[in-house]
């Protein structure tokens, strides 16, 4: 490929280089030059232009990053269409992504020219996601540089689908262990098995001795187990300790104990009777990722966990936070209007009121919760859910008339991530993106809501769509499906701020008063709106 200026007159059927203005109309760069072009230009005082010539053997930009993104496409994987020397992969199913990352390296050191990026190995992914972008930086390349390359990616990349398993939970018990930490640590397990398709069917709680726990493990084998999890009551801290002590017994291998990620060091792989077992660290107990999740989600996915599988996670294991964003230049793909969702959060119990539950408070003769719900089953949406915690049958009853789907978060006192994470679970599998809205704010109507929606559906980079009140942001916001896995991994009573923080390239703000931060907190606020309270009301 010829590139630099080029006088008008041998300028047709060049590709331009920078986008130049006519009168009335704009020529892109990479737009082909017609000789009614070089006409328009000449006739407007340009005598030359710098162009891209392609010379024979040449192979065009749409052409390479398709070839190349083909030739590394390999199972549960799909692929756009080139488009300005870019193609993408997605992963057409839930599962793992799986790199050959010599073979990428490769590929990549063939020519500056030639880029090929991909999320990180072994990166939990759902059908949808980008995976890998294939993109040519100039207009042509050398066909043998991108048969070199095409070689050099054959079959690089593939999504290894999980695999639901019938999962049997064995915890142990010791006097410090309260029974809802046990309790919540199981629904924090079936959260994390809930993208697998598999679940926990059976638990066995036991004393924390070898003898209790090798004795559940086998009858629960022998129930149908096909995976298992152990989770002490004390965290393993040497070879002859309980968990790993109880596989011996049982007739089975530990395979590693100990793992060089932060948090998850004290995680015991072993086998019983050919079936995985897990030990859990007790940093498995939060729903933020930790190194269970790493070693977990590879077995899940059918892949084989060797001791130097696990010795080899130590760069990139110091896990100081969740990384959010979604991939550069990933745009929502194309098609049919999206589906969208309304999750209502109403849960919380209303701290700042001093005992009554704000959200059957009076305003405008309803209770404040039907204003929220009632703006979201208007607002046109796929799927309205309202989250509830504290005092939740009667926050069911003021909204039982109304399309809604009601989800319980039993950890409602923990913060507002629960309620999130519990709702963001009840969507319906093709939502495309949800509004969560808090369900004490009145003044936000289904026209707030539409604006919301009219901004995501508008630009094809918008992937958070955040009320704002002069300016300052507020709520609701509008989240599309690839930031569901950050709001399920939340965690505390933040909400999100933070992920729209992080991600400032994919917020679109969208202004709607003053309604976009008017919360009633307090009964001060509550009666300055018009409100009325319930009636003081204490309860769980």
């Amino acid at each position: 490929m010829k590139f630099g200026p080029c006088p008008m007159d041998q300028a047709p059927g060049c590709i331009l280089a920078h986008k130049t203005a006519l009168p009335g109309r704009v020529l892109k760069k990479g737009h082909v030059l017609t000789g009614q072009d070089c006409a328009d230009l000449a006739a407007s005082g340009v005598s030359t232009l710098v162009v891209a010539r392609l010379e024979p053997g040449d192979t065009g930009e749409d052409e390479a990053a398709g070839r190349l993104a083909m030739a590394a496409m390999g199972p549960g994987l799909s692929h756009d269409d080139a488009f300005t020397g870019r193609m993408n992969l997605y992963a057409d199913c839930d599962g793992l992504l799986v790199v050959d990352a010599d073979a990428v390296t490769a590929a990549n050191r063939i020519d500056p020219a030639i880029t090929f990026a991909t999320l990180a190995n072994f990166s939990k992914v759902g059908a949808g996601r980008m995976v890998t972008t294939a993109k040519i930086i100039s207009f042509a390349l050398p066909g043998a540089l991108i048969a070199a390359a095409e070689r050099a990616l054959e079959g690089a990349v593939r999504i290894a689908p999980f695999k639901p398993r019938r999962v049997g939970l064995v915890a142990t018990r010791l006097a410090h262990l309260k029974t809802a930490t046990m309790d919540k640590t199981r629904r924090v397990l079936e959260e994390r098995l809930r993208a697998s398709g598999s679940s926990v069917f059976r638990e066995t709680r036991v004393p924390h001795e070898a003898e209790a726990v090798a004795e559940a493990m086998t009858e629960l084998i022998r129930q149908g187990a096909d995976f298992l999890i152990l989770f002490g009551a004390s965290a393993v801290i040497d070879r002859q300790d309980v968990l790993p002590a109880a596989v011996d017994r049982a007739g089975g291998t530990v395979r590693h104990l100990g793992m060089p990620v932060d948090p998850g060091n004290l995680l015991m792989l072993a086998e019983l009777s050919g079936v995985p077992v897990l030990g859990a660290p007790g940093c498995a107990r939060s729903p933020k990722e930790n190194g269970f999740d790493w070693v977990l989600d590879r077995l899940l996915a059918g892949l084989e966990v060797t001791p130097g599988d696990i010795t080899a996670m130590g760069v990139g294991g110091l896990l100081m936070e969740i990384g959010t964003r979604p991939q550069p230049r990933e745009a929502k793909r194309s098609g049919s209007a999206p589906k969208i969702a309304a999750l209502v959060l109403a849960a919380g119990k209303s701290s700042r009121m001093g005992g009554p539950n704000k959200l059957l408070a009076t305003l405008d003769g309803k209770p404040l919760i039907r204003h929220a719900a009632e703006a979201a089953c208007g607002a046109g949406l796929t799927q309205t859910i309202v989250v509830t915690g504290h005092l939740a049958e009667d926050i069911a009853a003021r909204v039982a008339d109304l399309d809604v789907t009601l989800v319980h978060n039993p950890d409602f006192a923990d913060g507002m991530s629960g309620s999130i994470r519990a709702g963001v679970n009840a969507l319906s599998a093709d939502i495309d993106a949800v509004i969560i809205l808090l369900g004490d704010m009145p003044g936000i109507g289904a026209d707030a809501l539409g604006k919301l929606v009219s901004a995501y559906r508008g630009s094809r980079s918008c992937l958070i769509a955040t009320a704002t009140a002069d300016g300052k942001r507020g709520n609701p916001v509008l989240w599309d499906r690839r930031f569901f896995s950050a709001l399920k991994n939340l965690s505390g009573d933040v909400g999100a701020r933070h992920v729209i923080a992080e991600n400032p390239g994919f917020v679109t703000e969208v202004e709607i008063g003053v309604a976009a931060r008017l919360d009633l907190d307090t009964p001060e606020a509550l009666r300055a709106a018009g409100g009325r309270l319930p009636e003081d009301r204490q309860g769980s």
